[in-house]
C-alpha cells in the first residue's frame, strides 16, 4: 500500500474523547476498518474498557464507542507509506485532515488520546501549527496498540489505555 488515503471520523456529536492514530494500515486500509489487523490490540482494549464483545460486529463495535462519546480518527488524511509502518510515512506527501472543521462540529471533546508516538508528532507539528487549536483539549499519547509495538504486553497496554476512562490528566476537565 503506497499511496493511502484515511478514512472519516467514526463520531457522534456528543462525543467527548477523541482518540487518534496515524493513517491506517495495510490490512486495515484493505478492510475499510479501522484497527483491522488481528494482532493490533486496539479492539480488544476498547471492548475491556466499554464492555462489549471484542468479537461483535465491526458497526457494533464503533456504535459501542459513539454511544460511550468516544471519537475514533486519525491525524493523516493521505500520504505516500510504502509497507504499514508509521516510519515508512513520506513527510513530503502528508495531508492532514481538517482539525478545525471536525472540533466545530464536535465541540463537546475535552481529551485527545493519541495511538503512539508518530500520531502525537504529526497531530503536535502539523495540527498544533493552527493557532486557535493550541490550548484547546488535554493531549495525552498512549502506547501504540500496533503489532509491531511489542515491547508491551496486552496486559500493561491495557492498563496505560485505562487513562481514557478515568486517568489522572481528566481530572478537572470539564463535562
Amino acid at each position: 500500500m503506497n499511496n493511502a488515503k484515511g478514512f472519516p471520523p467514526i463520531a457522534s456529536k456528543d462525543a467527548k474523547v477523541l482518540i487518534l492514530g496515524s493513517m491506517p494500515g495495510g490490512q486495515s486500509l484493505q478492510a475499510q476498518q479501522y484497527y483491522a489487523h488481528p494482532r493490533n490490540a486496539f479492539w480488544p482494549i476498547m471492548a475491556d474498557l466499554y464492555g462489549f464483545g471484542v468479537d461483535a460486529p465491526y458497526k457494533k463495535r464503533l456504535q459501542s464507542l459513539m454511544e460511550s462519546k468516544v471519537a475514533l480518527w486519525d491525524v493523516l488524511n493521505a500520504c505516500y507509506r510504502p509497507g504499514s509502518l508509521d516510519t515508512s510515512i513520506d513527510e513530503d506527501s502528508i495531508v492532514v485532515n481538517d482539525f478545525v472543521a471536525f472540533y466545530r462540529q464536535h465541540s463537546n471533546i475535552r481529551a485527545v488520546f493519541f495511538n503512539g508516538v508518530k500520531a502525537e508528532q504529526l497531530y503536535r507539528r502539523y495540527v498544533l501549527s493552527t493557532p486557535e487549536l493550541v490550548g484547546k483539549h488535554v493531549l495525552q499519547r498512549l502506547p501504540s496498540t500496533s503489532p509491531a509495538n511489542a515491547r508491551l504486553a496486552f496486559l500493561a497496554k491495557l492498563e496505560q489505555w485505562r487513562a481514557i476512562c478515568t486517568g489522572p490528566r481528566l481530572k478537572g476537565v470539564p463535562d
